[in-house]
């Protein structure tokens, strides 16, 4: 006699989850930033206050170095990219 088949709810995960990174970096990313908001100040302050940020590509970080030592993310080049396709002023790379 055959044990019947039980199911489960899926269980689903976020794509990305609100870990901060520690450790050496990987790669730099851009900051999300909402208008009127400056990126260097907000990672100024998070460094100052160790506190974590948000990228482009949803990667959450405490910032701690130097982003010019490390290649930049990927993701966040594409999705800046596709907002300066949509936003005119919008500079080559975000120091721009």
């Amino acid at each position: 006699m055959a044990t019947p088949l039980k199911t489960r709810p899926v269980e689903s995960r976020p794509e990305t989850e609100m870990v901060p990174e520690t450790g050496e970096p990987i790669v730099a990313h851009i900051v999300k930033t909402e208008p009127g908001e400056n990126a260097a100040a907000k990672v100024l302050e998070a460094r100052i206050n160790g506190t974590p940020i948000e990228a482009l590509c949803g990667h959450v970080w405490v910032p701690s170095r130097d982003p010019k030592q490390v290649p930049m993310c990927q993701k966040c080049k594409d999705i800046y990219e596709t907002y300066r396709m949509f936003n005119d002023g919008l500079g080559e790379t975000p120091n721009e």
